[in-house]
C-alpha cells in the first residue's frame, strides 16, 4: 500500500488519522489477586493507568488471571508484557526459561503475608513431619515450606508436596483429606479462619526473601521505555492514594478489599503483613540495596537444589540477575532478570 502511494497522490484527508491510530502501540499487563497486586486491579477501574497510558500515547490493558503461575507461564509464553510475581518465581520461571525480563516495580515484600497452616490447634512446625502438604507447587509457597522446614530441623523429605493451584486450595483445604497448606493472602486469611487451625510459620520469619514485582519483558521495555514510565507513574499515583487516611484513601483501599474478596478491616489486615514500598524512593532505595543481591543469591540455590532452574542447570549461578549499579550475582554471559531503580527514581524525582 504504501509504494502505490506517491507525492503526486497524496492520500484522503482521513488516512492520516487511521494511520496515527494504528501507530500506538497497545501492551497487555497481567496480574492475580493479592493484597500488594490489588493496586492494579484498583488502577484499571478507576483509569488511572489509562491516564498514564494516554500520557505516553500508548495503550495499556490490564488483565486479570485467576491462576497465579498460568498468569506466569502466559506472560513465558509471550501473551502479555508484564506479569505480577514474586522475586523467586520471575527468576524460575521465565528467566530460567530464557525470557530476559525486568523487574518493573518492586511493591513490597511479604512481612507475613506468606504462611503455612495445619488443621489443628496449638500445631507446630514439627508436626508437618509425615504430612501431605498442599500448595502451589514450585511457587514462593514452595520456597516458604523449604524455609519453614529447615528451621525446624526438618527437609521435604519428611513430608510429602500435593501441587495445588491457587484457585483451589481454599476449597481443598475444606476437605477432609487435607491437613496443611501453604499459600499467600488473601486465601491464606481464609484457610487461617478455619476453626481449630494453627498457623505455624509465616514470611515475617523471613522478612524481604518473598518479593512481590511487576515484571515487564526487557526487549520491549527497551524498545518502549514509555510503558515502563506508563506504568511506574501509574503505580506511584496509585501509592499515593492508597496509603492516605483521608476519604479517597479510605475509598481505595475498601475498593481493593472488595475486589480481592474481603472487607476493608480484612485488607488492611494483609497489608499490615505487607511491607508496601509505598514511596518511590524507598523502592529505588530497596532495589538498589546490598541485600537484595544477597537474597538472591540464597532464592538461586534454593531454586538449583530444588530443581527449579531446569534439568539442565549445572549450578545456582545458570541465570545470571543484574542490579542497580552494574553488580551482576551469576552467569554474567546468561543475564535474564534485571532490577532496576531507574523508573522509580524518575517517580521519586518527579519526572514522569
Amino acid at each position: 500500500m504504501l509504494a502505490a502511494c506517491s507525492k503526486a497522490e497524496p492520500p484522503p484527508a482521513e488516512a492520516p488519522v487511521e494511520a496515527a491510530a494504528a501507530e500506538i502501540p497497545s501492551f497487555k499487563v497481567c496480574w492475580t489477586i493479592y493484597a500488594g497486586w490489588m493496586p492494579w486491579e484498583f488502577g484499571a477501574a478507576e483509569g488511572i493507568v489509562a491516564k498514564w497510558a494516554d500520557k505516553y500515547d500508548i495503550g495499556i490493558e490490564v488483565v486479570q488471571i485467576n491462576d497465579y503461575v498460568e498468569s506466569i507461564n502466559q506472560y513465558t509464553a509471550g501473551q502479555f508484557d508484564g506479569c505480577t510475581m514474586t522475586n523467586m518465581d520471575a527468576l524460575t520461571i521465565p528467566a530460567a526459561g530464557g525470557v530476559d525480563s525486568t523487574a518493573l516495580v518492586v511493591g513490597d515484600f511479604s512481612n507475613g503475608n506468606d504462611g503455612i497452616v495445619l488443621k489443628g490447634a496449638d500445631k507446630s512446625l514439627a508436626d508437618l513431619k509425615g504430612l501431605p502438604v498442599n500448595l502451589v507447587e514450585l511457587s514462593v509457597s514452595h520456597y516458604l515450606l523449604a524455609r519453614g522446614l529447615e528451621s525446624a530441623g526438618l527437609s521435604e523429605r519428611d513430608i510429602s508436596v500435593v501441587n495445588t493451584s491457587d484457585a483451589d486450595i481454599v476449597a481443598a483445604f475444606a476437605t477432609d483429606d487435607v491437613q496443611a497448606a501453604v499459600t499467600w493472602n488473601p486465601l491464606l486469611a481464609e484457610i487461617k479462619a478455619t476453626p481449630a487451625s494453627s498457623l505455624v510459620f509465616d514470611s515475617s520469619q523471613i522478612p524481604g526473601e518473598i518479593i512481590d514485582l511487576m515484571v515487564v519483558n526487557t526487549e520491549t521495555l527497551a524498545a518502549h521505555p514509555e510503558l515502563g514510565k506508563a506504568l511506574t507513574g501509574a503505580w506511584y499515583e496509585i501509592m499515593a492514594l492508597m496509603a492516605s487516611d483521608d476519604a479517597a484513601g479510605v475509598a481505595a483501599r475498601t475498593h481493593m478489599a472488595q475486589a480481592s474478596g474481603t472487607d476493608l478491616a480484612g485488607y488492611e489486615a494483609q497489608l499490615a503483613a505487607t511491607r508496601m514500598f509505598y514511596a518511590a524512593a524507598d523502592a529505588a532505595a530497596f532495589a538498589a540495596s546490598p541485600e537484595l543481591p544477597e537474597t538472591m543469591e540464597k532464592v538461586a540455590a534454593f531454586s538449583f537444589t530444588h530443581g527449579l532452574l531446569g534439568d539442565g542447570a549445572k549450578d545456582a549461578d545458570v541465570v545470571g540477575i543484574a542490579y542497580p549499579g552494574g553488580k551482576t550475582t551469576g552467569d554474567t554471559n546468561n543475564v535474564k532478570l534485571r532490577f532496576t531503580d531507574a523508573f522509580a527514581t524518575m517517580a521519586a524525582e518527579g519526572k514522569l
